[in-house]
């Protein structure tokens, strides 16, 4: 089995009138949806010394991920506070606590290079690595969310093999999508991935556009669909699948995580 690390932030989503915390950050629900479907995963980023640090790493151990890398700073864990009106999250201060002057060590990068795979997200401060990580021949990945145009789009494009983009803007307008993905796929990665809410996702090789739609369910909470995507897709390319299995194995993924409440 491949093993994937996800590298960078994490957070606490704290819902201050209930007095109860949720876990979550873009590579740690890609680890844990890893392991959930399956595979082998880490986690990589940096807690504070607070009871959150704490819950934090437990949380994610408890899933089965190797948690052996993170590391516990003097400070505060990432904490964003969140009130509910209805059925809507309302997010409210971010704090970024010791995240915010997280840099990968000696040690995280020797740890990293023993996986197949490293995957990290556009907050996750970790962009300039991915240089390294290319001259040293780990497959790489990277969740650029909505950010199809940004100055840290355009550097870090020609260290990653998988590229992940959520798609807001250009659903309406399919062929200006394509084209923006072909002059991305110019700048280096071996796929842009682009995942378009209901309408599925679309993947570029270099050669011909897959298509794919969604796999229907009754929605309850959409938190962690991008991320669960993202997991079911590298999970299935890693361990030797074809882009048509990986899509699937995205929506599949996507589907049953908007089926229930929270991130996992």
């Amino acid at each position: 089995m491949k093993k994937i690390c996800c590298v960078g932030d994490n957070c606490i989503d704290y819902y201050e009138e209930m007095d109860m915390a949720k876990l979550g950050g873009n590579p740690v629900n890609v680890s844990v949806y890893i392991k959930q479907l399956g595979g082998e995963s880490s986690y990589v980023g940096a807690v504070g010394t607070d009871d959150f640090g704490k819950l934090m790493i437990d949380g994610i151990s408890n899933e089965g991920v190797d948690v052996s890398n993170v590391q516990i700073n003097p400070g505060k864990t990432a904490v964003t506070q969140v009130k509910i009106s209805g059925n809507e999250r309302i997010l409210g201060d971010y704090d970024e606590g010791v995240m915010k002057n997280f840099k990968l060590t000696e040690e995280n990068r020797k740890f990293i290079l023993e996986h197949d795979l490293v995957v990290s997200g556009y907050w996750g401060n970790t962009e300039k690595e991915f240089k390294y990580f290319k001259e040293n021949k780990i497959a790489t990945a990277f969740d650029f969310a909505t950010n199809i145009k940004s100055d840290l789009t355009d550097e870090t494009l020609p260290y990653i093999d998988y590229a992940f983009f959520s798609d807001d803007e250009l659903s309406e307008n399919y062929e200006e999508l394509k084209k923006f993905m072909e002059d991305l796929y110019k700048k280096g990665p071996k796929m842009i991935i682009v995942t378009r809410g209901e309408k599925g996702s679309v993947v570029y090789d270099g050669e011909k556009f897959y298509e794919h739609g969604i796999t229907p369910c009754k929605v309850i909470d959409t938190l962690g669909a991008g991320d669960s995507y993202i997991a079911g897709f590298l999970f299935s390319i890693v361990n030797g699948k074809s882009i048509e299995e990986a899509m699937e194995t995205g929506a599949n993924r996507s589907s049953k995580t908007i089926s229930y409440e929270g991130a996992w």
